[in-house]
């Protein structure tokens, strides 16, 4: 059934060319980090994403994945597998470990990465290029129609390339450039599954003269398994309304804004 989803997703979906990167370093390209959890005892896309983002031709890219309750499934996930655990552990503790472990100031991105998505040929590059055509300094790509998305807002919009907002998700997969990090990391561990984070981060941003946003040009499919299928949202959901009641954040009829399109 895996392959079939990524067959089908392939040939639906052809990413829009994007503008050239910029931002070169001495190296010539601008140096992306990739952090990602996978559940290895669980269907998984972990294998896919290794590989599509290894295929980056206008970018350096270095991968850093751990795993949990199981092995990894092939040489190449082995190969950028850099722990395995064998209980659960929220997620941003986790990121919270690997970014100690890592040197993430030496990188212009860094892009945190779930395990279960499907990326149309050619995201990364695409999916980079028009953030920084649109100088967003924190960015997701839309969830395509046919994705559980609790938040419709991040579901692709067809017409347009990407939308600054004041809204980017925690998951599945965003994109944080070196001058924002700073603010955002560590994560708060006192919802270490990241709920809240979202109305929070756009604060952050725009405080610092940050601009955030969602590249619609390259939605990715996130059908294979559904928000909270591996752990408490009762849980989760008692953490961040208690993070939430003591760090400034923005209300969710507020952050759901369109401020411009591209």
């Amino acid at each position: 059934m895996l392959r079939s989803l990524l067959r089908w997703w392939h040939a639906q979906v052809t990413v829009a060319s994007p503008p050239g990167p910029g931002g070169d370093r001495a190296s010539g390209k601008p140096r992306v980090l990739i952090l990602g959890v996978y559940l290895a005892d669980r269907r998984n896309t972990v294998g896919h994403l290794v590989d599509a983002f290894s295929r980056s031709a206008q970018f350096e890219v270095t991968q850093r994945w751990v795993a949990i309750a199981g092995e990894p499934a092939d040489a190449a996930v082995a190969a950028v597998t850099v722990e395995k655990l064998w209980v659960f552990t929220p997620k941003f503790a986790i990121l919270n470990r690997m970014l100690a472990r890592s040197s993430w100031q030496e990188y212009d991105y860094l892009l945190l990465c779930d395990d279960d998505i499907v990326l149309p040929r050619g995201f990364l590059d695409a999916f980079l290029s028009y953030q920084i055509a649109c100088d967003f300094a924190l960015a997701q790509p839309a969830r395509t129609r046919t994705s559980y998305a609790d938040r419709k807002f991040a579901r692709a919009v067809r017409g347009i390339r990407a939308r600054r907002t004041r809204f980017v998700e925690i998951g599945p997969l965003f994109c944080v450039r070196a001058d924002l990090a700073p603010r955002l990391l560590p994560f708060d561990e006192s919802s270490p599954m990241g709920w809240g984070y979202d109305f929070v981060w756009p604060v952050l941003a725009e405080a610092a003269g940050l601009r955030l946003g969602i590249v619609d040009a390259t939605p990715v499919d996130h059908s294979l398994r559904g928000q909270a299928s591996a752990y408490s949202s009762k849980e989760a959901s008692r953490a961040m309304i208690a993070y939430l009641e003591r760090t400034p954040h923005l209300k969710k009829q507020d952050a759901f804004t369109v401020l411009e399109t591209y």
